[in-house]
């Protein structure tokens, strides 16, 4: 194997899904990536259920920022995968990566598909997939994936509360412009479906506008919780 992938994922309480995140990687590990588990403290048995299904389990301080940077430090792979715990790739999902880097991509995202069945669901997708190909700009749930070498020259995720990946992707876009892989991965609807479809709508609108304006990331995330 020529290249290696190194898929990071955060987490913290998820032992009710990761189980299926992981198995679905199974394959992958078999052919030599690797798959890092950082959890941030959890209460739950995510810790347990991940070990016989990663390469490597590691504790770290709880924030989505930092327990990425972390599992980045201790990652093997030429390739930086950074993955949500409830998020699940497409079948062909690192094959579709690295093809899209042997071509000289730098970095990139996929399309993203919510779980749930509503039909407002699918018009957030639409969205969503629509917003990060206008703006180049791509979220956590679209499983953003990068060179180490660059995601290194940039210094990694910005260590702040919220918005770290929207940070990442406006450094990265300085150097190249994302990939774009139109094969969707899915992704947890449960915050939606927990906050409500519109009230989370309108809560997602707001802060990313907010953040636009120059909000301290820290005065958003206490927003978000």
């Amino acid at each position: 194997m020529s290249r290696r992938i190194s898929i990071i994922i955060p987490a913290l309480n998820e032992g009710n899904g990761i189980t299926s995140t992981l198995e679905r990687l199974a394959p992958w590990r078999t052919d030599g990536h690797e798959v890092i588990v950082v959890d941030g403290g959890s209460g739950d048995e995510t810790i347990a259920l991940a070990r016989p299904l990663s390469d490597q389990v590691i504790s770290c301080e709880p924030g989505r920022a930092r327990q990425m940077n972390c599992g980045a430090a201790l990652a093997q792979g030429d390739i930086l995968l950074f993955l949500h715990a409830d998020t699940q790739l497409p079948e062909n999902g690192l094959l579709l990566i690295l093809s899209a880097l042997a071509a000289g991509e730098i970095w990139g995202r996929f399309d993203v598909r919510l779980s749930g069945q509503h039909p407002l669901f699918r018009v957030i997708e639409k969205m969503i997939n629509w917003r990060s190909s206008f703006s180049g700009i791509s979220t956590g749930d679209q499983a953003i994936f990068v060179l180490r070498e660059q995601f290194e020259g940039i210094g990694g995720f910005p260590e702040q509360p919220l918005m770290e990946d929207i940070e990442l992707s406006r450094r990265l876009k300085k150097i190249a412009p994302p990939f774009c892989i139109r094969t969707p991965l899915t992704t947890s609807s449960r915050r939606w479906e927990q906050r409500g479809i519109f009230a989370t709508i309108l809560l997602m609108w707001r802060l990313r506008f907010l953040y636009w304006l120059g909000v301290d990331a820290s005065k958003l995330a206490k927003m978000y919780r």
